[in-house]
């Protein structure tokens, strides 16, 4: 019975090619990807990773996800509106650091501590404060001590010279 089915598949494999429905499939030509290089028992995971453009760091234990979120805070922060905004990125951080020490995984066991939040703060209103501006007195001080340079009058260059 295996043989008829099998034969009955051939059958139709030969009908599609003589009507051409295998001519323009995507990657005809083209060399299968991996193909010479080495065994590995993940690679499914990394064309996935690939195709759907995650970062790999979803495949690191918690304990050195939250490392290197610690270790990025700076660059995250840099770049959000509003104090409140940047103690609300580091208090959910350190929500997310406790719960790992509570309950830690199978993970390596990396030292993580919780951000300081005011040390953040600290380095993000040094980054974003407003430019200072000259006070009234600097100004009039500047402006006494600058040579002063003649006024022209609108009607100078239009004077007519004597004949």
């Amino acid at each position: 019975m295996t043989e008829a089915w099998e034969a009955s598949v051939e059958a139709k494999i030969q009908d599609a090619v003589q009507r051409g429905e295998f001519d323009d499939l995507p990657g005809m030509g083209k060399p299968i990807p991996g193909r010479g290089a080495p065994y590995d028992e993940a690679w499914w995971i990394k064309s996935f990773l690939e195709r759907e453009a995650l970062p790999s760091d979803l495949l690191l234990p918690t304990s050195l996800q939250l490392r290197r979120r610690v270790e990025q805070v700076p660059d995250e922060v840099r770049d959000l509106p509003t104090e409140q905004a940047v103690r609300d990125f580091v208090g959910q951080l350190n929500r997310q650091i406790v719960a790992w020490l509570r309950f830690p995984d199978d993970g390596p066991r990396v030292a993580v501590r919780p951000v300081n939040t005011e040390d953040v703060v600290r380095r993000w209103r040094a980054e974003h404060t407003p430019p200072r501006f000259p006070t009234p007195t600097t100004d009039r001080a500047a402006a006494v001590a600058a040579p002063r340079r003649p006024r022209r009058t609108w009607w100078r260059p239009w004077r007519r010279l004597p004949r």
